[in-house]
């Protein structure tokens, strides 16, 4: 078993995506602290070219082939099960996206290594890995650690910042050769939302409605302070599945990733997969009955109380002081 911290990185047309460097710059972190070297692993039809954008790592193993060009999970885990079998990290680290999770779990099967889903954050302790990860939509934090010592774990995005693992430079590359094929689950096509009449990507303000608005009617009342404001209106996902949004509004993994100025959270519970596409905002404000609820642990700010009394007066308050 080696001390070596290996990270999957996602990467696409545009290159090594966002969370990449943030696992990359943990891994860094960790390897300084077990004495290993922190490995970013790049796998798709011809990656090894990426490895100048992954600076921070000792080591870029690029697993390539034409069975790779498009995710699917039989052809991933196939293609990193020897990888890992040869390398054998203390740890791998995977994001915690719909690629992360999917590979993650067929890896743990494949290789009976135990799997630590959503995580938040990731120490050493006495030369083991402890791993606090999330429970229950993120009502929970539980600290772990592997009985063995090794072992996989997905990660939260947001949870470590992207800049300590964006760095430039020329680290060692090994090339691997995936000779297999897409397995079982074969890519068809890829499905992209219609564009819509607002780019949230864009916006410095945003209103987002969550389960707890109630009625598609509600969402009146979010239109009404996003107007005041001069922003727009998006979404969690149940309210996008209720079809009282259309996609293109939908914020989090699933969804689109945001980074505006302002983001009200109103009636979001706060679950992981929500925080993964917002978490970045400038400035949070979460509206939400539930005092428990996971939102106010990333909000900087946060009202417990009833949306329905709470929003309508601050759209007033907006409104007085525009005309002010």
């Amino acid at each position: 078993m080696s001390q070596d911290i290996f990270a999957l990185i996602e990467c696409g047309a545009q290159g090594v995506a966002e969370g990449g460097f943030e696992l990359l710059g943990k891994a860094r972190e960790l390897a300084e602290q077990t004495g290993g070297r922190a490995v970013a692993l790049v796998v798709g039809e011809d990656v090894a070219g990426l490895a100048g954008e992954l600076g921070a790592a000792a080591l870029v193993v690029a697993v390539q082939g034409p069975a790779l060009a498009h995710f699917t999970p039989p052809a991933y885990v196939s293609a990193l099960k020897g990888v890992l079998e040869e390398h054998e990290p203390l740890l791998t680290l995977f994001p915690n996206s719909a690629v992360g999770m999917d590979t993650a779990a067929g890896l743990s099967a494949a290789t009976g290594l135990p799997l630590a889903a959503y995580a938040v954050d990731i120490g050493i302790t006495d030369g083991h890995p402890v791993i606090t990860a999330q429970l229950y939509g993120g009502k929970m934090n539980v600290e772990s650690k592997f009985a063995g010592g090794r072992g996989l774990v997905t990660v939260v995005a947001g949870s470590f910042p992207a800049d300590a693992g964006r760095e430039a430079g020329s680290p060692a590359v090994e090339t691997v050769a995936y000779g297999g094929d897409e397995g079982a689950v074969r890519f068809q096509r890829e499905i992209v939302p219609e564009a819509g009449d607002v780019d949230i990507t864009k916006e410095q303000v945003l209103v987002s409605v969550g389960r707890g608005i109630g009625d598609e009617d509600d969402i009146e009342v979010a239109q009404e302070l996003a107007e005041a404001l001069g922003g727009a209106v998006s979404a969690s996902r149940p309210v996008v599945d209720a079809g009282w949004l259309p996609k293109s509004r939908q914020v989090g993994k699933s969804g689109q990733k945001v980074k505006p100025k302002l983001y009200l959270a109103l009636g979001i519970s706060g679950a992981p997969e929500h925080l993964e596409g917002m978490r970045d905002a400038e400035l949070i404000v979460a509206i939400n009955q539930d005092a428990g609820a996971p939102i106010f642990g990333t909000a900087h700010y946060g009202v417990v109380g009833d949306l329905f009394d709470i929003v309508p007066e601050l759209t007033e308050r907006v409104k007085e002081r525009a005309g002010a």
